[in-house]
């Protein structure tokens, strides 16, 4: 048949917990039962429901496993396929009934507290917001928005099977009955926080419309802010009678003064009782020093500092090597952040200029880099760029030894030729000691340095070597 042309959602009857709350803290929320009352009421929505339908129509009944709603559809199976005091037309083996765990209710987490600190939740939440407020180890109703539109989704794919029902019943919880319309029709935040509760057993039926197909809500949904303003004119007419018993003329704007009343907000979040939180904790003392530095430094100020970032620690950041001392202790002294910044001869630096690989200018005289080299150690892995740039390097057969001599001599002579602008394309003797892969990334056997016609060779031999010169290093 494709899509019902009824779906019925359905409030479980009541239940201990509605008559007692205090039942949830000895009793699960899945356990808890139907009173004496809750089973007539079942009872007597079988019989509505039996009244709705036509003698053809076919039912299919979803339910949450929760016990209260298992036996709310067990109630109003029983009348709607009694054969007292008319046969039913309806018999119970043609139905299909599913538990559906994605309507149970939403989870209030385990076992309830006393009933003191439920009603501090509950006006928490009612300052918070009914659809965002997580229940302390359990839901919030945007999560049981997320596993109803899961649902939603699951049974949308069902109506396209020629053989679905007619009409389907969803037997579930208020909450989740006004969440799965929220979904379904699309609610926002502010108007599902305003929907009252559905009563117990209350019927919400949608009607597939024939020319469109859509479902209209035959419901009036009631809500808080229609309920707020029956009560102020409840309260209105009351006093006007008030007023004209005694014979006195009513103030104007009286109600409107009283109902504009700023009200204290309660404070839910923070510490309202006072804040012990940094009794028994301490900062790690290095975290403690670094942050006095900070402050001391943002106060004071340094000449490398810049006034437009604020004194953060990006801008008082100095722009050169931290050079780490023999001693790594908590203190300060070795901090580079507390000596002045370094001085830099731009005259002759420029006159030195080597570029980086990707153009940008580099500042570093050669004497600095060959400092550096020095410190590294006697034996030293060259990382090499190899045919995809990646880093890999096909035929390496094994790693290149240099001494500190060869690297003094090597950068001393590389830098020569750069600084006087001189190019050249042959070998050098101290150039590297391996033959180059071929395409394949094979050694071959009989190879030598490389071939004068292998163009391919001579490109990778000299992005190596331009590798290892100083043109080619960034630090």
């Amino acid at each position: 048949m494709g899509r019902p042309r009824l779906i019925i959602l359905i409030r479980h009857a009541q239940s201990e917990g509605n008559k007692n709350r205090e039942i949830h803290q000895t009793i699960p929320d899945h356990r808890v039962k139907l009173t004496p009352e809750g089973w007539q009421q079942a009872r007597d929505a079988g019989l509505r429901l039996r009244s709705m339908l036509r003698p053809d129509d076919t039912l299919q009944f979803y339910t949450s496993p929760y016990r209260r709603t298992r036996e709310t559809t067990e109630g109003i199976l029983e009348t709607l396929t009694s054969d007292d005091p008319d046969p039913s037309p309806f018999k119970r083996v043609n139905m299909k009934v599913y538990e559906e765990p994605r309507l149970r209710e939403q989870d209030f987490g385990n076992f309830q507290p006393c009933s003191a600190e439920m009603e501090r939740m509950w006006q928490e939440r009612a300052d918070y917001g009914h659809f965002f407020y997580r229940i302390p180890n359990g839901e919030s109703a945007a999560d049981a928005y997320d596993r109803v539109s899961g649902f939603n989704e699951s049974l949308w794919r069902q109506f396209g099977d020629d053989d679905f029902p007619s009409v389907c019943v969803l037997v579930t919880h208020g909450l989740m009955s006004r969440v799965f319309l929220m979904k379904w029709y699309h609610f926002s935040v502010e108007y599902f926080e305003d929907l009252r509760n559905v009563n117990h057993c209350e019927f919400l039926i949608m009607e597939k419309q024939k020319d469109s197909g859509k479902y209209d809500l035959k419901n009036k949904l009631r809500t808080w802010s229609e309920l707020r303003r029956e009560r102020a004119a409840i309260k209105a007419k009351e006093e006007d009678k008030e007023l004209t018993d005694v014979g006195k003329e009513k103030e104007p704007n009286k109600l409107e003064r009283q109902n504009s009343t700023p009200v204290a907000p309660r404070k839910w979040g923070g510490c309202p009782q006072g804040c012990n939180h940094g009794k028994n904790f301490k900062i790690r003392r290095d975290l403690a020093e670094l942050r006095q530095h900070d402050e001391n430094s943002a106060k004071n100020g340094y000449p490398h500092v810049v006034p437009e970032l604020n004194g953060s620690i990006a801008s008082r950041r100095i722009p050169a090597k931290k050079v780490q001392g023999p001693n790594n202790s908590d203190d300060d002294s070795d901090d580079p952040r507390a000596r002045p910044a370094p001085h830099i001869d731009v005259t002759k630096a420029q006159e030195e200029v080597v570029s980086s690989p990707d153009g940008t200018p580099s500042f570093i005289t050669i004497d600095d880099r060959l400092r550096n080299a020095l410190k590294t150690p006697q034996k030293s892995t060259f990382l090499h760029i190899g045919r995809d740039f990646g880093g890999t390097y096909s035929g390496h057969a094994s790693e290149e030894e240099f001494s500190e001599n060869d690297a003094r001599e090597r950068l001393a002579a590389k830098a020569a030729r750069v600084k006087n602008g001189e190019r050249t394309n042959g070998r050098e003797p101290s150039a590297t000691r391996h033959a180059h892969a071929n395409k394949l990334g094979d050694v071959p056997n009989n190879s030598d340095q490389g071939s004068d016609g292998d163009n391919e060779a001579e490109d990778l031999d000299k992005a190596e070597k331009e590798d290892r010169s100083i043109r080619g290093s960034v630090y």
